[in-house]
């Protein structure tokens, strides 16, 4: 079973999140690089089951602790997602209604691994909330930080995969 990377903000119950891209632990595809870095920046199909009956939602971020900047990398965050929507398709072909905020690099789509040099395995960290409500009201502009502070008064349940890159890119992958 994945540890939760977010447990310091409270326990919540834990649900499943697979993909056909990735497995937990084990390296990013090079798709799944930066363009920079000799990928494609498409991100990984994801599919999740078992969250609370409650659920109203789902908000989504993938994140990456080992980023040499104090604070991380935020590489993707999706809230609104609707209640109905248990997978996504390689690439990121969101439902209408879904809000794709900013991400580190200020684009609204998904942003690949691109560790730098001598910086070692970072970890990227896809991760599904279960939400109480039907949608975050979210300034669209608004910062992953920001939907974080809102999930952590609004997640029933998360579902964490964690995947690995390293610099290097998709070459190394």
């Amino acid at each position: 079973m994945t540890i939760d990377p977010l447990a310091r903000f409270g326990e919540v119950p834990q649900f499943s999140l697979t993909s056909t891209d990735m497995t937990d632990g084990g390296p990013l595809r090079p798709a799944q690089y930066g363009t920079d870095a000799g990928g494609a920046d498409v991100s990984p199909q994801l599919s999740w089951s078992g969250f609370p009956a409650e659920t109203q939602s789902f908000a989504l971020t993938v994140y990456d602790p080992d980023a040499p900047t104090g604070s991380g990398f935020w590489h993707w965050a999706v809230a609104n997602l609707p209640v109905g929507v248990t997978s996504l398709p390689a690439g990121g072909t969101l439902p209408a209604g879904a809000l794709v905020l900013p991400n580190e690099t200020r684009l609204t789509s998904f942003a690949g691994a691109g560790p730098p040099p001598g910086t070692g395995t970072h970890r990227y960290q896809f991760i599904v909330y279960a939400v109480d409500v039907p949608s975050l009201d979210l300034d669209p502009q608004s910062t992953p930080g920001v939907l974080g502070f809102n999930l952590h008064f609004h997640t029933l349940a998360r579902a964490v995969l964690e995947a690995t890159g390293v610099a290097g890119g998709a070459s190394a992958a």
